[in-house]
């Protein structure tokens, strides 16, 4: 990827000496905005779109933010193009809160450059296992053992199964024993599997839950924090189910979790990210569109999420207001 010196070069990115990287991965905790990529029509990036939305959660107080993840659709961007947004997010992020930059892919040369770069400016690269068929334990441990060196920060190991690889409690456990390993993203939510973790590895490393769909459990098992992408367009709900868990009110938690049941629903119904820049551009925020092969909804779902919407808005538990 030559084009990445080029756009270092661009970018006004403060490198973060080791002290500064130690001092942020303290704060590598609570409740964590999965950022989407909004797209334009005919798929060009919406910068400063995006710059909307990052500083809208930061505005109300979330504590870190994950870009270019599956639901940031990274699998439809070059390495160029992801490069790229890695830079112009740290560069309007800036030291306000962490930063969970993804550096998977099925490439290991793009997961090897990506990782580097997402250290060096500042952010916590977030690595999945290889996209290998059959690929062994033994083989992903050691694939682990080459990325993570690759980092100033560390690597977050993001335990995906939506690519076709489950990372058991035993593999996550001597993951959690490489030097640099800062962090795992859960993204099984089985029971026992979070039961495992929790016991087995937390305290070493930053747990997170890697969906705001079922967060609860793993959260009241003593996880670090979870990630979201209906936070996207719920931003204010979800925090406050979060804080008031956080707070030890797990009452109010569970009731305000099932307020937006219906968008949950529908979101499993009709996919995501669609689902979740549907609902954002309903809100007059900046939503965009995907990229292919993925497609924006068509006009009946959207007036399903928009009815979903009316609901909340209704509700002053939720905080969540419609477009003027």
């Amino acid at each position: 990827m030559a084009e990445i010196d080029e756009l270092v070069g661009e970018c006004q990115i403060a490198f973060l000496t080791a002290a500064d990287q130690n001092e942020r991965l303290l704060t590598m905790r609570g409740l964590f905005n999965i950022t989407i990529t909004p797209f334009k029509a005919e798929g060009a990036f919406d910068y400063a779109g995006l710059a909307r939305n990052i500083e809208r959660v930061i505005g109300l107080g979330f504590d870190g933010i994950l870009i270019g993840g599956t639901y940031g659709e990274f699998p439809a961007m070059s390495g160029e193009e992801r490069a790229g947004l890695f830079l112009r997010v740290m560069d309007i992020v800036g030291d306000s809160v962490p930063v969970m930059l993804c550096s998977a892919d099925s490439d290991v040369r793009v997961v090897r450059e990506l990782t580097t770069l997402a250290g060096d400016i500042g952010g916590l690269p977030m690595v999945t296992a290889p996209f290998v068929s059959e690929v062994t334990d033994a083989q992903i441990v050691a694939f682990f053992r080459d990325m993570v060196p690759l980092s100033r920060t560390g690597v977050l190991v993001y335990n995906a199964p939506g690519i076709g690889i489950t990372l058991s409690p035993q593999t996550l456990a001597q993951l959690a024993d490489i030097s640099g390993v800062v962090g795992v993203k859960q993204g099984d939510l089985s029971p026992t599997a979070i039961d495992q973790i929790a016991n087995r590895i937390g305290g070493r490393i930053r747990l997170f839950c890697a969906s705001d769909l079922a967060f609860l459990g793993p959260m009241m098992c003593g996880f670090d924090g979870t990630s979201s992408t209906n936070s996207c367009a719920l931003p204010e709900l979800i925090l406050a189910t979060y804080r008031a868990l956080e707070a030890g009110d797990a009452a109010a938690a569970r009731d305000l979790h099932r307020l937006w049941y219906p968008l949950r629903a529908l979101a499993r119904q009709f996919g995501q990210p669609q689902t979740t820049k549907a609902a954002m551009n309903l809100r007059g925020f900046d939503g965009g569109s995907v990229r292919p092969p993925l497609r924006d909804l068509e006009a009946a779902n959207v007036k399903d999420i928009a009815r979903v919407l009316s609901d909340l808005a209704t509700d002053q538990r939720s905080s969540v207001a419609l477009a003027a």
